[in-house]
């Protein structure tokens, strides 16, 4: 078998030959199976077949029986396809590059904090559309432990969501509305680990062997050949990365909290039972699944067990089973990692879509240091990616914040990469003399000291300390950081994420603190209700909220107008005012330039002069000679005619 496997490998031709020998033999019971469907499955199986057989063997080559679990995946993807509803299979047929259009917009949300539940955010569809969202993750959703779940992130069941939000049936026609409007509706694949109460863990409580080999239960030997070179995660909650089972005394691999077990991808049956939920998630109506936590998915002694070459064989593998039974389905890495590792899960083969944490992280960084070396650099070095693919750049989210930057481009430019993430860490949370930012520390971590930012956008822009000392001149400035960063992502290159309540400016909500199940785990600072009446404000430039609103809505529509925001090249530029951050978006021969002002203080761009440029933002010709940006000012600039 392995010499077999090893031939494959090696040759194509070889590939393909036994490809269309196995589906040749599978033919006659995967029609039945597939019944209507079965025309465009059979093409998608002659297309894609030696692609997923390929990753499979170098997955799981090495089993005797692994063309029986092969065999067994391919019935999967033919029930799949015969259970796919009409107005998705359609779908499947479309090009799948909106991604790449100027109003492509993104919105997240927890569903019971938006709107209650799923008919309650059915009723928020009118708002959503006229915030020119088209593109909404709904924040995990599914059956999970309580009281602790992570956030939701610790699912029990695929097929079954959280009681208070509605039936999976609800979800389904709620997602069938949301395409109807044109909305994409995304979900997350908690794919590395499943809760403790999922049944698969509960059948392997009871000492099933079969779903024992689902997860990892170890000796204390076999623990102790992967303990010392695995990073901590939650290390305020718990140390180490594994959990006791008191029934058997053997070790299960935790990576993230005791009640959330990793899954052993080593097993075939193992990745045809995940993507069997995949492909059910994907024929409920979503078009995008998020990939959580898909840097941890293999485990290998000797090493970090992250960002492993067999981590990207395996999305590769989901996504090839998803080329096959759900084409128009696609893929968004949560890869919250070195810069690196990051950019290496980004490919049409594996995930189409990104998180920019760099990004992100970086924006945060030039308004605390209002100096923005360390962002051009890094972009400079890490923002181009295959033009098929895109950046998803978000400012907030219902996470923390993490100092993710290249060490080494921090010594270049003169800065101590570990002080620097000390600094960052105080002026986020309000300890650095000077700072605006009303940030909560997560996850500190007593030994190393390392630490994580907590936070809605309007407290750590400075919203909420101005408000405190009662200061307009600083409130001012909060304002404009807010628009600064919106109109950063909204014109860099990639799909813009809104993280719901950060349009109207919503502050930190510190009542977590008084909930027993919330209180250790300081991201519910973040995580705020969104209320009627709040939303009503969005139109009341009266308020500070619909000052925020009606801000960000006319970045959004001036973008709409420009497709060079869209599909348009991005290109990094140097300029020689420290305080400035400038890049150049081109398509189709059309140019334009952003500038921005990352200073509190007027500031002048020589490198532009010399040219006649209109400012898209404002619909004005600038006068010849040195640009000159008020405060935290942002110009898009094209040249005038």
């Amino acid at each position: 078998m392995q010499k077999t496997t090893t031939q494959l490998l090696e040759n194509p031709e070889l590939l393909g030959v036994e490809s269309q020998k196995t589906l040749k033999r599978l033919s006659s019971s995967l029609k039945t199976t597939a019944k209507d469907s079965w025309n465009e499955l059979q093409l998608k199986l002659e297309q894609q077949l030696p692609v997923l057989l390929e990753l499979y063997l170098s997955l799981y080559g090495d089993h005797y029986d692994c063309y029986y679990h092969l065999e067994q995946l391919l019935k999967i993807l033919a029930r799949s396809s015969a259970q796919r509803p009409a107005y998705l299979r359609q779908q499947d047929n479309k090009p799948q590059n909106w991604h790449k259009t100027p109003d492509a917009l993104g919105a997240a949300c927890y569903v019971d904090l938006f709107a209650k539940d799923f008919q309650g955010l059915a009723q928020r569809i009118p708002y959503l559309k006229q915030s020119g969202i088209n593109y909404l993750h709904l924040m995990p959703l599914f059956k999970a432990p309580e009281p602790n779940s992570d956030g939701g992130y610790a699912v029990s069941d695929y097929r079954s969501t959280m009681p208070q939000l509605g039936s999976m049936q609800q979800l389904a026609d709620l997602m069938q509305q949301l395409h109807q409007q044109g909305i994409k509706p995304v979900l997350d694949f908690v794919f590395n680990h499943t809760s403790d109460e999922h049944r698969w863990a509960e059948k392997a409580k009871a000492g099933d062997a079969e779903y024992r080999d689902f997860y990892f239960f170890l000796t204390e030997q076999e623990r102790d050949q992967f303990a010392p070179s695995l990073r901590e995660i939650f290390p305020e909650i718990r140390r180490g990365c594994f959990t006791q089972d008191n029934t058997s005394g053997l070790w299960i691999w935790t990576t993230f909290n005791s009640f959330q077990w990793d899954l052993n991808y080593a097993n075939p049956a193992v990745f045809n039972a995940m993507a069997e939920e995949m492909l059910f998630l994907a024929n409920q109506g979503a078009s995008v699944l998020r990939l959580d936590a898909l840097a941890f998915v293999w485990k290998q002694a000797g090493t970090n067990c992250e960002n492993l070459p067999k981590a990207h064989t395996l999305i590769k593998a989901f996504n090839a089973v998803a080329r096959i039974a759900a084409p128009a389905l696609q893929f968004k890495s949560e890869a919250i990692v070195h810069p690196d590792e990051v950019v290496k899960y980004i490919a049409p083969e594996e995930c189409q879509l990104s998180y920019n944490p760099l990004l992100m992280a970086l924006l945060w960084e030039s308004l605390a240091t209002r100096k923005t070396s360390l962002l051009t650099e890094s972009l400079r070095k890490r923002f181009a990616i295959n033009p098929h693919c895109s950046w998803v750049n978000y400012i907030r989210c219902h996470d923390d914040i993490g100092w993710t930057f290249d060490d080494n481009i921090a010594w270049q430019l003169g800065m101590n990469p570990d002080h620097h993430r000390q600094f960052l860490n105080q002026f986020y949370t309000g300890q650095f003399e000077g700072s605006f930012a009303s940030g909560v520390p997560f996850q500190q971590n007593p030994v190393t000291g390392d630490c994580r930012v907590a936070g809605m956008l309007a407290s750590l822009a400075g919203v909420e300390k101005a408000e405190i000392d009662k200061n307009p001149t600083h409130l001012q400035h909060a304002l404009q950081r807010i628009y600064l960063l919106n109109a950063v992502i909204l014109s860099i290159g990639g799909l813009p994420l809104l993280y719901m309540g950060d349009e109207l400016g919503l502050k930190n909500d510190y009542s977590y603190v008084l909930d027993p199940a919330k209180k250790d785990d300081s991201r519910w600072v973040n995580r705020v209700a969104v209320t009627d009446k709040q939303l009503a404000q969005a139109t009341n430039t009266d308020t500070l909220s619909g000052q925020i609103y009606q801000q960000l809505q006319q970045l959004i529509q001036t973008r709409a107008l420009l497709p060079v925001l869209g599909s348009g090249t991005t290109e990094i530029l140097q300029d020689n005012n420290p305080h400035l951050f400038s890049y150049q978006r081109q398509l189709d021969g059309k140019r334009l330039v952003a500038v921005v002002n990352f200073s509190e203080h007027p500031q002048h761009c020589d490198s532009l002069s010399g040219q006649l440029w209109f400012d898209e933002l404002t619909a004005q010709k600038l006068p010849a000679g040195p640009l000159q940006l008020l405060p935290y000012q942002v110009l898009w600039l094209t040249p005038a005619l």
